[in-house]
């Protein structure tokens, strides 16, 4: 019997292998989420960070532009007021007469290039002379003084004047009187009527950089004829602003601190709800875990009601198929008893007929036997010559005749009784073969010689089948196979019968038996009809026949399948419409059983 599907132990299989494919693709759905959340997080964080840092830059640079724009807007409001006060009364004397001292033999040296704006071209050879005369003009002496006065409390730590061809004219630091600045980029644009301003690199006082070194800012502002409103010379205005940047830097230094700190407290909140992000997280995976349990609880219970279920129908199948087997075979025995019957009856009939001419015979012979007794009696019992010489009460032709049919009549009875016991032989060979067939009188499953039980088969079948069709064998030595002989028998008379049912006419029928490989092989081959394509794969169909209502019920191949199978073999069927149609069975052997 074949192995039931065990449908509790397939479905906890497959259920829990589903379950892990599913808990292993959340799990990796959720790492992969959370390193993308994560990775998401920090992406935002760190732009978050940079735009920050970008806007502090950016606020460190607008408060020190802000800052640096203000001293300038400072030094040219200065610049202009200075020009105004001062134009009139020292400012316009001085440039008139500073007019009349030659630099041209200085104008050929120049500032060095990539010196930076407040770096003087000084040459104490050449601007020895034109320095003594600016200095000695008394106007020089008038604006000197009006300057001092005028800045005196201010942050103005330089103050210079230029005329428009670079000279320096005044110069509160009186060494660089005469220097000669057409190479500072901010005269130039000064000189062209449009104010300029710089920030010079940081510097200690004697020019040279250290911790104390300060920084200053360079303004170069036009200053105009209020006449003819032309530019008439650059006045240089430098301050200190190292007190003002250093606040710069502190207000800096403390948006980037205030930056920072809530950098870190937005880092934590990120954090926190990193955290707790998480924490759900690991709370649905539980809760999907609980669900998918309580799930796999409640299908577990379905299937195990449904595996009592498909259990109890395949015991009420198993049973119907043992009935329906059972129906077959008595079908095919019915068939078979009316055969065997006929073929029963006329043994019978002649050895009746024989025991009863055997009968008669016997009766004629007796009274000769009777009156040939009474003669022997008398002549052995007679004492004395009278008793010999009386004549005898006898018909003497009559016993004569009586005797001499004797020997025929014993032949003839004979021959009769030996008709009798060849009858009967007859008889008992079929009784045998039946027994063969049915094995009542065996256990069910038994080791047996396939031929000698295919021969038993295929003799009862002759019985049944019409005396037209020819049963042929072909056997080959096949080893002894354990088997359940009744049901085997019954698959190979359902084979031999369908194949001569299926001769219209003369035919013949071959069944044939030889080992294939590790496998017993019995073929029955017919050349009858042949069995069309669409209805080929229906054959082994329960209830399926295309015998005419009443001929068959449409189990005789499906149970020979199921019979076949049970014994671990293989049934299979070609066939060729016109041709005719073979059925090869396939039984496994034991191992080392054939060579």
């Amino acid at each position: 019997m074949q192995a039931r599907f065990q449908l509790i132990r397939h479905f906890t299989v497959t259920s829990l292998m589903a379950f892990a494919c599913a808990a292993s693709a959340m799990v990796y759905f959720q790492m992969r989420e959370s390193a993308r959340s994560e990775s998401t997080r920090l992406e935002a964080f760190g732009s978050f960070e940079r735009l920050q840092a970008d806007l502090v830059s950016h606020a460190a640079t607008a408060l020190q532009r802000d800052a640096l724009t203000t001293r300038q807007d400072s030094h040219v409001e200065l610049a202009q007021v200075l020009a105004v006060g001062l134009w009139d009364e020292a400012l316009s004397p001085f440039l008139a007469a500073a007019k009349k001292i030659d630099f041209s033999a200085c104008r050929g040296q120049r500032q060095p290039s990539g010196a930076p704006d407040n770096t003087p071209m000084t040459s104490p050879t050449c601007l020895g002379q034109p320095m003594a005369l600016v200095q000695a003009l008394p106007a020089h002496a008038t604006l000197d003084a009006r300057l001092q006065h005028a800045l005196r409390g201010n942050l103005i730590t330089r103050v210079r004047i230029h005329d428009l061809q670079g000279n320096t004219l005044y110069s509160s630091d009186r060494r660089h009187v005469g220097d000669n600045i057409t190479g500072v980029a901010g005269w130039a644009q000064a000189a062209r009527g449009l104010p300029s301003s710089a920030l010079l690199p940081p510097a200690a006082p004697g020019g040279v950089q250290g911790a104390d070194a300060r920084n200053l800012m360079t303004s170069h502002v036009p200053v105009s004829d209020p006449v003819t409103h032309q530019t008439a010379a650059v006045l240089e205005l430098q301050s200190d602003v190292t007190a003002q940047l250093h606040r710069v830097q502190q207000t800096s230094a403390d948006i980037r601190n205030t930056a920072a700190i809530h950098l870190a407290r937005l880092e934590q909140q990120s954090l926190a709800h990193r955290r707790h992000a998480q924490r759900a997280e690991s709370v649905q995976l539980m809760t999907l875990a609980g669900l998918l349990a309580l799930l796999f609880a409640v299908l577990h219970a379905i299937v195990r009601r449904a595996q009592g279920v498909i259990e109890k129908q395949a015991r009420e199948s198993d049973a119907n198929k043992q009935r329906l087997a059972q129906s077959e075979k008595m079908t095919s025995l019915g068939n078979m008893v009316a055969s065997v019957a006929h073929q029963l009856n006329t043994p019978l009939a002649f050895s009746k007929s024989n025991v009863s001419m055997a009968m008669e015979a016997l009766k004629d012979m007796a009274p000769g036997i009777r009156s040939a007794a009474q003669v022997l009696d008398r002549m052995a019992g007679s004492a004395d010559a009278t008793a010999s010489h009386r004549p005898l009460d006898l018909d003497t032709d009559t016993v004569r005749s009586q005797l001499t049919r004797c020997p025929d009549e014993l032949g003839m009875t004979q021959d009769m009784l030996r008709d009798v016991l060849t009858g009967l032989n007859q008889m008992n060979e079929m009784v045998d073969n039946l027994r063969s067939f049915t094995r009542l009188d065996r256990s069910r499953t038994a080791e047996v010689d396939l031929n000698t039980t295919l021969s038993s088969v295929i003799y009862l079948a002759r019985a049944v089948i019409s005396t037209r069709v020819q049963v042929v064998q072909k056997f080959s030595a096949l080893p002894r196979l354990e088997c359940q002989v009744s049901q085997l028998n019954q698959v190979f008379l359902n084979l031999i019968m369908n194949a001569a049912q299926a001769i219209d006419g003369a035919g013949v029928v071959t069944v044939s038996t030889t080992v294939h490989g590790a496998c017993v092989r019995i073929t029955v081959e017919d050349n009858g009809s042949g069995i069309p394509d669409d209805v080929l794969p229906r054959i082994f169909e329960p209830y399926f026949t295309t015998k005419p209502m009443g001929s068959g019920t449409g189990l005789g191949l499906a149970i020979a399948r199921d019979i076949v199978a049970e014994h671990g073999g293989t049934l299979t069927v070609t066939s060729q419409v016109g041709v005719g149609t073979t059925f090869q069975i396939e039984l496994p052997m034991p191992t080392g059983a054939y060579t």
